[in-house]
């Protein structure tokens, strides 16, 4: 699997006009944010490009942001310098995190941008969960975003082009994805991302990563978790929805 080194430079054209503001992303949270003590402890495990977290520190929080790709650590240094925002940041991915923090550090811990299917099968997916329940305090909790990978599944393997440009830093762009779908659930998947760019002279840049994932359905989710310690809490699932919250508190 590839690391988003690629992806890293272009990763603002995957974000919702809704969420690209870090005010914006972290008030999406705002129903679980706001459950939290004065000056919490929040570990944002896979930061991306910074967006929440930089959005998290804003509201007083002390955060650390950390990400598997050392790539999206420095964009999410470079955002929270544009905008004075000042935090911890770690190159790490989840198994890494106990290496660095002490059991019951965090008040709170967020796992968003549909990042977990990246840990490998469920051995993987089960020591992601696991370090990150080591690391929430008695009654912290848990936030994590995934795709509903049962819907995804039952379109098998295609080409998924978007219908609109976006605009980022006054360029427009195009967002294609290319789904490569195994026989089994258990089997490695593999999505390549393209953001194919018009430049003002009108040539085209195109930026792509092949990266791989895991995929699991609701039910295994919500086993592992009671597993590695976490109740669900809250979940936005649907069966026909394209993807969910899941809010999980440390027992």
């Amino acid at each position: 699997m590839t690391g988003y080194d690629v992806l890293a430079e272009v990763y603002g054209w995957l974000i919702s006009d809704a969420k690209l503001p870090p005010v914006e992303f972290a008030a999406a949270f705002a129903d679980v944010t706001c459950l939290l003590p004065a000056n919490a402890q929040v570990l944002d495990c896979s930061c991306g490009t910074g967006q929440l977290a930089v959005g998290l520190a804003g509201l007083g929080m002390q955060v650390v942001a950390t990400d598997a790709s050392a790539a999206m650590v420095r964009r999410t240094e470079m955002l929270a310098e544009e905008t004075g925002a000042s935090f911890l940041t770690l190159r790490a991915d989840w198994e890494e995190l106990t290496d660095h923090f002490g059991d019951a550090t965090f008040d709170m811990v967020f796992c968003v941008g549909n990042s977990l299917h990246h840990a490998e099968g469920a051995r993987g997916r089960v020591a992601a969960l696991e370090s990150m329940s080591r690391l929430l305090r008695r009654g912290g909790r848990l936030v994590l975003t995934s795709r509903n990978w049962e819907l995804v599944r039952s379109r098998g393997s295609c080409l998924d082009i978007s219908d609109r440009m976006v605009r980022r830093n006054g360029r427009d762009g195009l967002v294609i994805y290319r789904w490569e779908i195994a026989p089994q659930w258990e089997q490695e998947h593999r999505i390549e991302i393209a953001v194919v760019q018009v430049e003002g002279d009108g040539s085209v840049l195109v930026r792509s990563e092949l990266l791989s994932c895991w995929p699991y359905q609701y039910g295994e989710l919500e086993s592992e978790l009671h597993r590695v310690g976490l109740r669900v809490e809250k979940s936005t699932f649907d069966p026909e929805a394209e993807g969910y919250v899941v809010v999980a508190t440390k027992e």
